[in-house]
């Protein structure tokens, strides 16, 4: 059996320990999996006002769009062929109309769930011709309402859509249906030694397509970089059913605009992506993960810094937890935190990657070594398995549902320059003291804490205000405040999350009035009839 302790060549007096023991961690996942299960049911059942009695101040439902009816459904049920293929029923419906965190809601009274494109082409031209509103909808994991209805626009899941279409196993490059689920295509990859360049926390639900329609950045950009480098081409139906297809695209082709990158981050609001090619690098043999204990953000940047020098090419994701996160955590998981000598201002979660495992332990060992001789990193561990591993990952993937778990939680994923990143939760937790409404303990608040953690790699801060409720009185606290703050630091609002319903009309803080207008101008070209994602981006 393993010792529970391991000191570091080179290192004096300071013990950086291992993860505990495989039986213990899984017997302690396990039990978080059935508390899970446990509170999913009460939480559940919470009702969610309509997001057009919720914002009703600010967005009204524009008449020129058709109510649908019979002749239009019997429509649909002619293309699909599949009565599976089309939801009507109400209680199957709130599924699609409501987002995770449980803040939008829509009152969609169809859901369409196509197999192919050719389907997704008919649907679109019809209501297109017919001023039908829209909403593709993947996993529906998004963060700012931009996948879910505001009133009653049909929704178009791809989530049948959900096949491989070929891998070659020389270029890494792969083509998939856009319902494909995340955590499928990096298994179907991982079975051809190659690994998907996009990891994110909610994998397990969201859609290959959705990634790219929002161009999500996740945990290992820093090694793999976005999509609109990985993404070679893509298959999008436009509003009037025209089939965009640059699926055969090879890494390099100079001719002419690279019009696939119109559509990566552009949250189906001038087209539904319907298949995607991506360039997936070899997967690599050998994995380490070490968590760290620090003192304060100044020493996270430092640490960050010495990471960059002395991991260099096997670096594959930093990132940074605050400690109000990891109380959280680990009063929510029921878990004893994986550092139990105390609890600290900062925490680091660093991954390596590469094919020489003796090679990346002593580049890891040396640098920790390093650091904790420079007094950077007050403790830590080291994951000895891929137990232990995954273990150390879910005190950072756990963060979006430990946050939401008071009640609510208002999200604000953005970039900010390294310096100024965690200057944002000081100053959205001095607002809410001032307006005396948070408070760890206290019940009778409405806020809990604003929490900070993210990827220190890209520079994306994810600032979560853990809510015991939603409320006007806390958004008004919050903004226009939080997105003031971004862009007097020269940040952008959305880092990678997009503008969905919440941020469509801060989109001001972050691009200029010539931006803009180029924006709404390739709207109106795409979608003259503005069919596509209404009162959403723009």
């Amino acid at each position: 059996m393993l010792s529970l302790r391991r000191s570091l060549r080179g290192v004096r007096g300071v013990s950086l320990y291992i993860a505990p023991s495989t039986r213990a961690v899984a017997k302690g996942l396990a039990a978080q999996a059935a508390r899970r299960t446990a509170v999913a049911a009460p939480y559940s059942t919470k009702s969610v006002a309509f997001t057009a009695d919720t914002y009703g101040s600010k967005v009204s439902r524009d008449e020129k769009y058709k109510k649908l009816d019979d002749a239009d459904t019997k429509y649909f049920e002619s293309v699909l062929q599949d009565t599976n293929g089309l939801i009507t029923d109400a209680d199957d419906l709130l599924f699609f109309n409501e987002d995770w965190m449980r803040k939008y809601r829509g009152q969609s009274q169809l859901v369409l769930k196509p197999k192919t494109t050719d389907q997704v082409s008919r649907i679109l031209k019809y209501c297109n011709d017919n001023l039908l509103a829209v909403v593709p909808q993947g996993g529906n994991t998004g963060l700012v309402g931009g996948s879910v209805p505001v009133f009653d626009e049909i929704i178009i899941s791809l989530s049948n859509l959900n096949k491989i279409r070929s891998f070659d196993d020389v270029t890494g490059i792969l083509k998939a249906d856009a319902g494909v689920i995340l955590e499928n295509a990096d298994q179907y990859l991982a079975d051809n030694g190659y690994i998907f360049p996009l990891d994110l926390g909610a994998k397990g639900s969201c859609h290959v397509g959705g990634v790219v329609a929002t161009n999500a950045g996740g945990l290992r950009l820093l090694r793999y970089g976005s999509l609109h480098g990985s993404v070679l081409g893509l298959e999008v139906v436009l509003p009037d059913g025209t089939i965009y297809n640059s699926m055969d695209s090879l890494r390099k082709d100079n001719t002419g605009y690279d019009l696939k990158q119109l559509f990566i981050g552009s949250e189906g609001t001038i087209g539904i992506i319907t298949g995607v090619s991506i360039l997936c690098p070899a997967r690599p043999q050998a994995f380490n993960v070490a968590l760290l204990a620090v003192s304060s953000y100044e020493t996270v940047l430092k640490v960050f810094a010495g990471a960059r020098r002395e991991l260099s090419e096997i670096l594959s994701a930093f990132e940074f937890m605050d400690g109000k996160s990891q109380i959280l955590a680990r009063r929510h998981l029921k878990l004893d935190h994986p550092i139990e000598s105390g609890e600290y201002p900062f925490y680091v979660l660093i991954e390596t990657s590469g094919s020489n495992k003796d090679h990346d332990d002593e580049k890891l060992e040396t640098f920790l070594g390093n650091a904790m001789e420079e007094g950077l990193v007050d403790d830590g561990i080291i994951a000895q398995d891929e137990t232990q591993l995954r273990n150390l990952w879910s005190w950072r993937e756990s963060l979006p549902e430990v946050t939401a778990s008071a009640g609510g939680v208002y999200k604000y994923d953005v970039s900010l320059p390294l310096a100024d990143l965690y200057g944002l939760v000081d100053a959205a937790n001095e607002k809410l003291v001032e307006a005396n409404l948070a408070d760890l303990d206290d019940e009778s608040k409405p806020v809990v804490d604003a929490v900070g953690y993210g990827h220190i790699g890209d520079g994306n801060l994810h600032l979560n205000v853990c809510t015991r409720v939603y409320s006007k009185e806390i958004e008004q606290v919050l903004e226009p405040f939080v997105y003031e703050w971004i862009s007097e630091k020269k940040g952008s609002v959305s880092a990678e999350h997009g503008l969905g319903f919440q941020k469509k009309n801060y989109i001001g803080y972050s691009k200029n009035d010539v931006e803009i207008e180029m924006i709404k101008g390739l709207k109106k070209h795409y979608d003259p009839n503005g069919i596509m994602n209404p009162y959403k981006y723009v």
